[in-house]
């Protein structure tokens, strides 16, 4: 099941920040406690106050008005201290567990190399934000459906004075309401809420790829129609939120009427005096005021549902990362490819080189845990198909042929590669990579944005500094794919002569696909796919 496995991630994030969740859930019941008592009190004091003006100078000289007034005060600043205790605490016990639960499901996502899970940068970026956002409700309005059951019950108590007939009514008014609230949400809002989380994911996944092929839409004059169909996606989006906006006022019109319809019972089945069935009516329309928590909860809960089912299908494709391995050093790597076994010791070269489409970045994305693991590779005597990914990854540092950049700063793409990497670490790695020069001419230098994916810096730039990332990494061997492509001869044969002085200082292991002649010197060994 894939929602047990959701449910214990969510578990695992909220448990250290429980305390700020209970302090939360006491203010809330504080605040709708204190709510409740100050507009009954205030409805008794202003009508006991208007008889005793009536009924004469000594009436007026007996009504004590000290007393309530200053209950009055003290229940208004309890209130307001409570209700900020309740925002404070519920969105510190929120923010910190999403925030957590952000974190392990990317780990989830990065541990899974293969999985049949969606992912496209659009739908990746739904999931991680809108989902996830989803669920802020949950937590946050969990004060406040506790709170609404304590303000029920408080409200039920002011009601005895006014005679069991007026308690009995308000109770089955209350039970009612949040009875019809839940049984019309459930019947109204899941399938618009589900729409609503499909066309999110869907507009976001067009919106990115759009985007990452802008140049391409901008040189075949395609802007017209990519706009006229965002625009249409758009407005379906927006007339699933109108619908669903709809339909929860419904059930907020259902709350309003259930509160004229409470004070109504109280103030026809009242057999107290005129204050204190005015304190049993107030207080039991601030009670059903306090249900209406309860009843956006219930519509809220349609959304939620809806993202946690995209969630819960997406952790249950992908792998629980294992345990790391007691010791997996890599001093040996045999590969048996094309009818050739190579026996790879640490510190070794390979030069792997072939035509396109023969399996060469397949190779290396095995290697480097990316990819679901291969038969014919095998890491200190294991075959690679029993090493976890997770485990893998620590032997390999990889500079891909697509090199990824971060929208960040230079120095945030290099203090990737491993943590407390200080700046001349950096320039060291960027010296190797032939980049320390163009990044020196830089004007903000190692602070330089790159824009999104790296957009701000060429196909050669972006090699380099995914080169220089790589060698930051300090991990035993290391994967090279296509490391020279978009270099000018000039530069490519300079990265060639400090890599290879790189490798034979610090004992590094190599494999590297590429087809240019100028990088096959850095190999002592060779391996010719697809032949």
């Amino acid at each position: 099941m894939t929602r047990p496995q959701l449910d214990t991630m969510l578990e695992q994030a909220t448990r250290p920040y429980r305390s700020a969740t209970w302090l939360a859930i006491a203010c809330a019941a504080g605040a709708v406690i204190t709510g409740i008592a100050l507009l009954g009190l205030a409805g008794w004091f202003i009508t006991g106050a208007a008889l005793a003006g009536a009924a004469g100078i000594v009436a007026v000289q007996a009504f004590n008005y000290l007393l309530p007034s200053a209950a009055i005060r003290l229940l208004a600043i309890t209130r307001t201290v409570t209700r900020y205790g309740e925002r404070f605490y519920g969105h510190k016990a929120a923010l910190s567990a999403l925030a957590d639960f952000r974190v392990a499901l990317f780990e989830r996502l990065v541990s899974a190399p293969g999985t049949a899970a969606p992912r496209g940068a659009g739908d990746l970026a739904a999931l991680l934000i809108q989902d996830v956002d989803a669920l802020e409700d949950r937590f946050v309005r969990q004060p406040g459906q506790i709170a609404a059951l304590v303000g029920a019950a408080t409200a039920l108590a002011f009601a005895i004075p006014a005679g069991w007939a007026a308690t009995a009514a308000l109770a089955a008014i209350i039970l009612a309401v949040v009875i019809a609230a839940r049984l019309l949400a459930r019947r109204w809002l899941p399938e618009k809420a589900q729409a609503i989380q499909q066309d999110i994911a869907a507009l976001k996944l067009v919106f990115v790829e759009y985007a990452a092929a802008s140049p391409e839409i901008a040189a075949y004059a395609l802007a017209a129609p990519v706009e006229a169909q965002l625009q249409h996606q758009a407005a379906q989006l927006d007339t699933r939120r109108t619908a669903f906006a709809q339909a929860e006022a419904m059930l907020a019109a259902l709350v309003t009427a259930a509160g004229g319809l409470a004070m109504a019972a109280i103030l026809g089945l009242s057999e107290a005096s005129l204050p204190l069935t005015l304190l049993a009516a107030l207080a039991a329309a601030g009670a059903v005021e306090g249900l209406s928590a309860a009843v956006r909860s219930s519509g809220r809960d349609a959304v939620i549902a809806a993202g946690l089912a995209r969630l819960a299908v997406l952790i249950g494709t992908a792998p629980v990362p294992s345990a790391p391995a007691a010791h997996l050093a890599g001093d040996q790597i045999t590969i048996t490819q094309s009818g050739q076994t190579l026996v790879l010791k640490r510190g070794d070269r390979l030069v792997v080189t072939g035509p396109s489409g023969c399996g060469k970045t397949s190779l290396l994305e095995t290697l480097a845990g990316a990819r679901d693991a291969a038969s014919n590779v095998m890491i200190d005597g294991d075959f690679i198909g029993a090493i976890p990914a997770d485990q893998r990854r620590a032997l390999f540092a990889v500079s891909p042929q697509s090199a990824q950049m971060i929208a960040g700063t230079i120095a945030d793409n290099l203090g990737l590669a491993r943590p407390g990497l200080t700046a001349d670490d950096m320039w060291c790695a960027l010296e190797t990579a032939c980049f320390a020069d163009a990044v020196r001419a830089m004007p903000e230098g190692l602070g330089t944005w790159v824009g999104d994916g790296g957009t701000r810096l060429s196909g050669g730039e972006r090699k380099r500094l995914s080169l220089a990332r790589a060698l930051l990494a300090g991990r035993p061997w290391l994967l090279l794919d296509e490391p020279s492509e978009g270099l000018d001869p000039h530069t490519e044969c300079k990265v060639q002569v400090n890599l290879d002085g790189w490798l034979a200082e610090t004992g590094t292991g190599l494999i590297l696909v590429t087809h240019r002649d100028a990088m096959l010197p850095l190999g002592k060994q060779h391996l010719a796919m697809g032949s």
